[in-house]
């Protein structure tokens, strides 16, 4: 029996809303860690008389939130495609806030010792979990309401969330960084993840009011028994295809995290400054990003993301060649250049163009748990930065490792196809009376 639900602009405008307030979250609490373990957590939570032993732990923790969002995409995947979008949401959206904010209220390594990285570990690995399932549940709900004519538009949104929380993760810590280093280490770094809770209380009263998708509903009594057997059976070319594709966010964490780290700690570039950097080409993605969502709906998503790879390939090494100059305003062009004008391409398009990509019955365990085990390389991938460093060829090793992974992005974009969609009964009996 079909429910198929018609088209709702309101309703599809309220859940690109609430997706977007969701990524807002998601991002500033899971981007807030990186830059506190850029900036402060070698200290506070890994001292060391090395101090670039206490930074590669510091980075590293960052990457274990990475581990755990395939599991969360597993999990939270599975529940989506059984139970349905708008339930699992609320679930992984209560679940960052409360890791998030727990973090702001850790002891350091200098009051409990081994157990305050031990805990620290511990609210990363909630929070990955948290991740794994929270972005793609809501670019599903935000899609699956979506005209079919404008998906890639009112999910660009999604990704702007995305930003806006980037941009509000490293704006937080422009002031706090003009504190004294003993007030800084002292309680300074504490205020960015107490305000998640504030955050997360808005986000929550928003996405209430939004309906489960219609897509959904109208399969809710042909959903998949086991989503992840029937995805890797029947859909496993979707699912390399779309781990491919999302190596592409390393660019992100190259200029998030290693840049951060490496211009600061290593090429003397002032802190604020390349903070700053960092904001403004979030800033600016917030304009890139929904113009590609609108030219991908006139000319195609896969042009638009597979071009946007291949350009982020020469971007990287213009990034990184800039902060060796310790110019400011060519950093800030050099920054601008690569995360907003150029990555904004594939990364404003990543939700509905891997969506398409899997059938209904199995779509958010597909894209979520190809995108989380992706996203691995991309967590890690600031730790890896920097042991390429240590080979002593300079930084053009680390621009070929991570425009390496933009060309196979851009590849697998090409050789992508989107999902047969089912032939309905009617047209199935008039295919038999023909």
């Amino acid at each position: 029996m079909s429910t198929h639900q018609p088209y709702d602009r309101r309703m599809a405008r309220k859940a690109a809303f609430g997706s977007f307030l969701g990524s807002v979250v998601e991002y500033y609490d899971f981007f807030i860690y990186g830059s506190a373990a850029a900036l402060v957590f070698s200290t506070l939570f890994f001292p060391s008389s090395d101090p670039m032993a206490g930074t590669l732990a510091a980075l590293a923790t960052f990457g274990v939130g990475y581990i755990a969002r395939p599991f969360g995409a597993l999990i939270f995947g599975h529940l989506g495609d059984r139970i349905g979008r708008k339930r699992v949401l609320m679930m992984t959206l209560v679940l960052m806030g409360l890791s998030t904010s727990l973090i702001g209220l850790l002891p350091t390594h200098a009051s409990v010792g081994a157990w305050a990285p031990g805990l620290l570990v511990f609210c990363r690995l909630l929070q990955g979990l948290s991740a794994g399932g929270e972005q793609v549940g809501a670019s599903l709900l935000t899609m699956e309401h979506a005209p079919g004519k404008k998906r890639a538009f009112y999910t660009s949104w999604l990704i702007n969330g995305a930003s806006m929380g980037s941009i509000l993760a490293t704006s937080v810590f422009i002031p706090l960084s003009m504190l004294s280093e003993e007030q800084l280490l002292a309680w300074g770094w504490r205020i960015p993840f107490l305000l998640s809770a504030v955050m997360v209380t808005i986000t929550w009263m928003i996405r209430r009011g939004v309906d489960e998708s219609p897509e959904f509903l109208e399969k809710r009594d042909e959903v998949a028994q086991a989503p992840v057997v029937e995805m890797f059976s029947k859909e496993w070319r979707a699912f390399i295809t779309v781990f491919c594709c999302a190596l592409i966010c390393s660019v992100s964490s190259l200029v998030m995290i290693f840049g951060l780290s490496w211009a600061t700690n290593n090429q003397h570039v002032d802190r604020s400054a390349m903070l700053t950097a960092i904001a403004a080409s979030q800033v600016v993605a917030l304009i890139c990003q929904p113009l590609y969502g609108l030219l991908a709906d006139r000319i195609g998503k896969k042009r638009i993301f597979a071009l946007g790879s291949l350009a982020c390939c020469a971007g990287v090494f213009v990034f990184l060649w800039s902060i060796t100059t310790g110019q400011i305003g060519l950093i800030i062009f050099a920054t601008v250049l690569l995360k907003a004008v150029l990555y904004s391409a594939p990364n404003a398009l990543w939700p509905s163009f891997y969506a398409e990509l899997f059938s209904i019955r199995v779509r958010y365990t597909g894209v979520g748990l190809a995108t989380q085990l992706s996203f691995i390389v991309s967590g890690f991938s600031p730790s890896l930065c920097y042991a390429l460093l240590n080979q002593g060829a300079g930084w053009l090793p680390v621009g070929y490792f991570i425009g390496g992974l933009s060309l196979v992005a851009c590849i697998a974009a090409l050789a992508s196809r989107p999902a047969a969609q089912p032939v309905p009964a009617t047209g199935r009996a008039a295919a038999r009376a023909l």
